[in-house]
């Protein structure tokens, strides 16, 4: 059980880091490499296969880790990433633009990996692995 908590935090905190890193650097690389341009990953569909990816192991792992160590807030971190990410996956678009759907997504993001980050350190600390 040790193992599969670590990696569901572990797989939550890479997750979100491709989100940030897909939209912070995808746009550089490319115009830096245009053989990127022809791949899938401006697609909506790659948007919502990370929000599929994101849901399940972080939900997860949170409410297991707070349920250990009893501290909500953590978890209330990591869930309203995930409300942020889905929300710019499904409206973000529409809403606010281009723009305003990335820095949604990264907001939610950060929350996300922020979350996950201290329900790691926590469960660490209170033996929760």
């Amino acid at each position: 059980m040790k193992n599969v908590q670590t990696f569901l935090d572990k797989s939550a905190i890479s997750i979100s880091l491709l989100c940030i890193a897909h939209c912070l650097l995808l746009p550089i690389a490319v115009t830096i490499i245009p053989v990127l341009s022809v791949l899938p990953l401006q697609d909506e569909l790659f948007h919502k296969l990370l929000v599929i990816a994101i849901l399940p192991t972080s939900l997860i792992r949170l409410v297991i880790g707070c349920r250990k160590h009893k501290r909500w807030r953590i978890a209330s971190y990591g869930i309203f990433g995930v409300a942020v990410v889905i929300v710019a996956a499904l409206f973000g678009h529409d809403l606010v633009g281009e723009f305003g759907e990335k820095l949604l997504t990264l907001i939610g993001s950060l929350f996300i990996v922020g979350g996950h980050i201290q329900n790691y350190r926590l469960c660490r600390q209170a033996g929760c692995h």
